[in-house]
């Protein structure tokens, strides 16, 4: 028999945000890609249409962590509201059990679009959360 492959678990990750050096996150969410589809037809075909492929669209990705006294994160989407918009490529990676990076995917050229501050609760008990949404012109799977 082959060696068997067990997949990764969700919760070892870690990211790399360009040159921020922010500090880790609770969750990532949102990185997908779609080809649209394309249906053409000529007027000598029956009913069936062809399907070519189209654009290639990526979905925005979100970013939650626990608030800190870093504001590393909030500063770049406040860059790009003042009209200096820094593309950065970030890398998600995969950490297997023992510690060992792993499948890894690479956004290319994100820059900020949305940030959400954390809702407060006087009787709450959980920890305060930020989110930032991420734009990006691509992804790319490594490893």
């Amino acid at each position: 028999m082959g060696d068997r492959k067990d997949p990764y678990r969700n919760f070892r990750f870690k990211m790399e945000v360009g040159s921020i050096t922010q500090a880790g996150f609770t969750e990532v969410s949102g990185y997908d890609s779609t080809v649209e589809v394309v249906e053409y037809r000529e007027g000598n075909e029956v009913t069936t249409p062809r399907k070519l492929p189209g654009l290639t669209k990526y979905g925005n990705i979100t970013l939650k962590w626990g608030v800190t006294d870093s504001t590393d994160l909030y500063k770049w989407l406040e860059d790009c509201s003042n009209g200096t918009i820094t593309r950065q490529d970030v890398t998600i990676t995969a950490i297997d059990e023992t510690g060992q990076d792993k499948a890894a995917w690479q956004i290319i050229q994100a820059w900020p679009t949305k940030y959400t501050a954390p809702n407060f609760n006087g009787s709450g008990k959980e920890v305060a959360i930020e989110t930032i949404e991420l734009a990006h012109e691509g992804m790319k799977r490594s490893k």
